[in-house]
């Protein structure tokens, strides 16, 4: 028997409703398989604990964290109580930049029972590769000044190791995929980090001859992930563009509550963390109305990467299956409520 222990941070909002819902999935899974066995380890730091002990996670929290072999997060953020520049910074970004969660990951495809926005969707099936260290979102910069001479600055920075790791990571994904990287750019606007960026995809992509490669501008990019959202594979993108894209996926396939993401740690030193795409959505908590999907997704991408692509295959065939069925929350044309999609995903499973 293989034990997987596991950190599980609910967080804010909904995710303190569906986390554990999703946990009896995992559980049946662990039953189906017979020779592993989940380990959770519960932690309840969100934005109420932050008003209570006046930290987002304790002193010995990011021990405790690298101490597991994954990390499953819920939702993060409560405006209402706690700034959110405070409450993802102080939780999630920390987490991000502690376990060194170099890469992040979010696959969007179109699903069959799901409407999407689009008139014809034509089975899109890409993942963005998000570098997740640096480039934009970096801590770079400052305020001086005030009134009508105040002045903000921002840097972005990228790494050549930071840049290089990520657009590679594309490529090897890409291999075993549809064979094509898509890098998001700006160079004809940004006059030198995008250069650079540009730089360093042209000479990794030399070292893949087999893989087919484009540059887009990300304002053209985003255009096209609407009009022909069918032609992408991997997409390979910088930390703000990587952020904007995945979300226009989300809304592509139909709904934000089903998307998934991952934050790989790719050296092996600490874990990775997996958490859904939607926030913690405090207008329907309480309502049993939070769609499940991009919890269980997130799941599944966890399984995968714990070495459990089986059981993370036969996850999402069970969502899939559970979607045909007419099972499906308010957000997605549906009438049921979480727990009864969780009741069906487990029974599909069975």
């Amino acid at each position: 028997m293989e034990n997987v222990k596991i950190s599980v941070i609910p967080g804010d909002g909904i995710g303190k409703e569906v986390v554990p819902a999703t946990l009896k999935v995992l559980d049946t899974l662990a039953e189906l398989h017979g020779g592993v066995k989940f380990h959770f380890e519960t932690h309840p730091w969100s934005c109420e604990y932050y008003l209570e002990h006046g930290e987002m996670i304790p002193e010995d929290g990011m021990k405790r964290l690298k101490e597991t072999d994954a990390i499953y997060l819920g939702a993060v953020g409560n405006p209402t109580l706690v700034p959110d520049h405070v409450s993802l910074w102080g939780l999630l970004i920390k987490i991000r930049r502690e376990c060194e969660q170099v890469i992040n990951i979010r696959p969007a495809k179109y699903i069959q029972g799901v409407k999407s926005p689009l008139a014809d969707p034509r089975d899109f099936d890409f993942i963005v590769v998000r570098e997740n260290s640096e480039g934009e979102y970096s801590e770079v910069g400052g305020r001086i000044h005030s009134g009508q001479d105040e002045i903000a600055v921002q840097n972005a920075v990228f790494t050549r190791k930071a840049t290089e790791r990520t657009i590679r990571y594309a490529f090897e994904l890409a291999k075993g995929r549809k064979g094509k990287v898509t890098s998001a750019t700006k160079s004809n606007g940004i006059v030198h980090s995008m250069p650079f960026w540009d730089q360093v995809f042209r000479e990794v992509g030399q070292e893949y001859p087999d893989i087919q490669t484009e540059s887009n501008h990300i304002d053209a990019l985003s255009a096209f992930l609407v009009s022909k959202p069918h032609t992408f594979d991997v997409i390979v993108a910088s930390n703000l563009f990587g952020d904007i894209l995945t979300d226009l996926g989300a809304a592509i396939m139909g709904s934000i509550g089903i998307a998934p993401a991952a934050n790989i740690n790719i050296n092996g030193k600490y874990p990775s963390m997996f958490e859904p795409v939607h926030g913690s959505a405090p207008d329907i908590v309480g309502l049993s109305a939070a769609n499940p999907i991009g919890q269980l997704w997130t799941a599944k991408m966890m399984l995968d990467h714990l070495g459990y692509q089986d059981l993370g295959t036969l996850l999402l065939k069970s969502i899939k299956t559970t979607i045909n069925q007419g099972i499906k929350t308010r957000d997605i044309d549906g009438t049921s409520n979480m727990h009864e999609v969780i009741d069906a995903v487990i029974l599909n499973l069975k």
